[in-house]
């Protein structure tokens, strides 16, 4: 038997379970979606969303690339920030990095890497970004945890820099976004970083957008002007 096919056999046994404990759970979770968060994980195999945070399918919403990054021109993971935000209404976004991530690892590198040498650019100017305090570390692998932490810590800064977070808090009070990091040799999460709805001290004035305030719409539609 292929190993494909064992996962095709896992699969059955898995809704077998399900249907076992409960033989609504399908109706119900195809009825609809309502998550509470959004994750943005890195592409890691040995990090998966639900298993380490114990939630259930259509619990949290789920984009997952290299290196967990947030970057201001990947239209993939603004789409799904996009959705999440405006049409899931979710009231947690999670940016969750690990150590000994391979990514970070490679960015740190001058070896050439290929295509994924534009993707990594993105973590080699967070890297220049913390010279100094990273320099100081005379320890490589401590050196390399550190940037891990620096890393998720950025990314979060770049979701508060969207007009999709900033829009969002403008109207309403949520969402709280925060910062961890997976540890994979005691399965822990370690929180770096919690930002409220509105708390823009985050990053730079240039950053922030003003936004037109509503406008008063009347019973037939037409725009009251004030």
């Amino acid at each position: 038997m292929q190993k494909y096919q064992k996962l095709l056999l896992a699969n059955k046994a898995w809704a077998g379970e399900k249907l076992n404990l409960d033989p609504d759970y399908f109706t119900q979770l195809a009825s609809d979606q309502k998550p509470e968060f959004l994750w943005i994980g890195c592409a890691d195999s040995r990090v998966p969303a639900d298993q380490v945070t114990g939630t259930q399918p259509g619990e949290i919403f789920v984009h997952r690339n290299v290196a967990n990054m947030v970057v201001h021109t990947d239209m993939n993971m603004l789409s799904v920030l996009q959705y999440a935000v405006e049409v899931l209404n979710v009231k947690h976004i999670l940016v969750v990095g690990h150590y000994n991530c391979g990514g970070v690892k490679a960015s740190m590198s001058n070896k050439d890497y290929g295509l994924i040498n534009k993707w990594l650019r993105n973590i080699k100017d967070v890297y220049n970004m913390h010279t100094d305090e990273l320099e100081a570390i005379t320890d490589e692998n401590k050196r390399f945890d550190r940037l891990v932490e620096l890393n998720v810590v950025e990314q979060v800064r770049n979701l508060v820099k969207t007009t999709i977070v900033q829009k969002a808090w403008a109207t309403g009070d949520y969402p709280y976004i925060h910062g961890w990091v997976f540890n994979l040799h005691n399965g822990l999460i370690k929180s770096l970083i919690d930002v409220k709805p509105s708390d823009l001290s985050v990053i730079e004035d240039v950053y922030r957008f003003a936004f037109d305030e509503p406008k008063e719409v009347g019973v037939l539609g037409e725009v009251m002007l004030s």
